[in-house]
C-alpha cells in the first residue's frame, strides 16, 4: 500500500509529526510505503490566471516546473495524505500555490480511485475552516475523502489536548486504513452531485470557448444524458431527481449568457 503525503508545512515542525504519527500507526496495521513530497522543496510556479490550461491543456501551460511529476505521483499512490498548518485561517502558502496550480484538475477531475486523508494543525482555530476547504478542493479533483483530522498544537500544550491529539491521530490512521483496503467507492453526496450536475451543464456548453474542457467530459462519457455521475456507483433517487433539475436550470443560464455575450 502505497501513501503520498503532500507536506504543505515550510518546516518539519507540528503537521509533519502529526503526519509521521499517522504513519507509524498504519505501519503497525501492515505493509505501508509513505513517500513525503515537501512542497517547500518542489518546484512549482504560481498560477497566474492565463487559463490556457481551461482551454488548450494543461500540456500547454506556458510554466515548465514539477507539476507533471506531482500529479503523476498522485496517480501512483493508493491514498493521499493532504497536510497544512493554518496560517492565517487558510492552508499554508505552500499548499495554496499546489491548489492553484493544479487548478485545471477542477475542470477535469481524475482521481476516483483514490482516497484521501485530510490534516492540519493549529494554535488554537481556524481547522474546521482549513479541513472543509480541503475538502472541497480534493472531492472536487476525485478522490473520496475517507477522514479529515485536525489538531491543536499551542504552546504551552495541556496533557489534555496532547492525549486528545495523540487519540485523533491513531484514530484518523486506522479509518484511512481501513478505506484503503476497502476497493468499492461510496455513493456521492448531494453536494457531489450537485457538482457533477453543475460542471455538466457547463462544460457541454463550452466546445468553443473552452474546448479541452469539453472534450474531455465528452471523452468520459460524462455529458450522457443518461450518465448520472462521475463513476459508475449508486446514486440516491432523490439526489439524483434534484441534480438533473439543477442541471437544467444551469444549463438555460448558460445558453442565456453565452446569448447575451454574443450580442
Amino acid at each position: 500500500m502505497k501513501i503520498l503525503v503532500i507536506m504543505g508545512s515550510p518546516r518539519k515542525g507540528n503537521t509533519y509529526r502529526a503526519a509521521k504519527k499517522i504513519e507509524e500507526v498504519m505501519h503497525s496495521m501492515g505493509d505501508v510505503e509513505f513517500e513525503y513530497l515537501m512542497l517547500k522543496d518542489a518546484n512549482l510556479s504560481q498560477c497566474r490566471g492565463c487559463l490556457v490550461c481551461f482551454g488548450e491543456g494543461e500540456d500547454h501551460c506556458p510554466f515548465k516546473d514539477d507539476a507533471p511529476l506531482i500529479e503523476q505521483k498522485m496517480h501512483d499512490a493508493d491514498g493521499v495524505i493532504f497536510a497544512t498548518p493554518v496560517y492565517g485561517m487558510n492552508v499554508s502558502a505552500q499548499m495554496k500555490t499546489f491548489i492553484d496550480r493544479f487548478s485545471y484538475i477542477f475542470h477535469r477531475p481524475r482521481f476516483f480511485d483514490k482516497k484521501a486523508l485530510l490534516l492540519c494543525s493549529t494554535g488554537l482555530m481556524g481547522h474546521r475552516d482549513v479541513l472543509d476547504y480541503l475538502e472541497l478542493v480534493a472531492g472536487i479533483w476525485g478522490f473520496e475523502i475517507s477522514h479529515k483530522v485536525g489538531i491543536i498544537t499551542r504552546v504551552p500544550l495541556p496533557m489534555k489536548t496532547e492525549l486528545e491529539n495523540e487519540r485523533k491521530l491513531k484514530q484518523a490512521a486506522v479509518i484511512f486504513h481501513d478505506a484503503l483496503m476497502k476497493k468499492a467507492r461510496r455513493s456521492p453526496g448531494l453536494r457531489d452531485v450537485f457538482i457533477f450536475r453543475g460542471q455538466k451543464a457547463t462544460f457541454g456548453e463550452l466546445a468553443h470557448i473552452s474546448p479541452a474542457d469539453h472534450t474531455y467530459w465528452k471523452e468520459k462519457g460524462w455529458l450522457d444524458p443518461k450518465t448520472k455521475y462521475y463513476v459508475n456507483v449508486p446514486v440516491n433517487p432523490l439526489y439524483n431527481a434534484i441534480g438533473w433539475t439543477f442541471e437544467h436550470i444551469q444549463k438555460r443560464k448558460m445558453k442565456k449568457e453565452m446569448r447575451e455575450a454574443q450580442k
